[in-house]
């Protein structure tokens, strides 16, 4: 009796948690609304991949293509007029990097002003794999 306990309550666990997944992919996966997209596709296609590589300043770990704030709305918009304009990518990317900075970059290029940003996570992980030889080395010296 027992096992057909341990059995049913897995199985509620599983369906829970498969129900909270699906529910979590569906959420905000794109927030672009339908009065946004262009009519021309080729032109909607660059829009959504540009804004797919430029990060939201308020959600900060999205990018505009995914957030719903009102500022990516308008960065969406200005994208898509600058489009329509008839700017080239490179142009639309240099117009944002001119007015808010290399951060608005989800990926931002490899120069002396963005330098830290590329290394210190590589030197922060070596630091620590170093305090960790060091301790587990301490650590073998007391046990003897």
């Amino acid at each position: 009796m027992n096992f057909n306990k341990f059995l049913y309550n897995n199985y509620f666990i599983i369906l829970i948690s498969l129900i909270l997944f699906i529910l979590f992919l569906s959420y905000n996966l794109y927030s672009v609304e339908p009065e946004e997209f262009l009519q021309n596709s080729e032109q909607e296609l660059r829009a959504r991949n540009i804004s797919k590589n430029i990060r939201c300043l308020v959600c900060q770990n999205q990018s505009i293509d995914e957030s719903n704030a009102p500022l990516a709305k308008d960065l969406r918009l200005l994208i898509r007029k600058e489009i329509i304009d008839g700017s080239s990518d490179k142009e639309i990317y240099q117009f944002l990097k001119d007015r808010y900075g290399d951060y608005v970059l989800l990926n931002p290029q490899f120069k002396m002003s963005t330098f830290f940003l590329w290394v210190l996570p590589f030197l922060l992980l070596i630091i620590i794999f170093v305090i960790i030889y060091l301790n587990n080395k301490k650590s073998k010296i007391d046990i003897k």
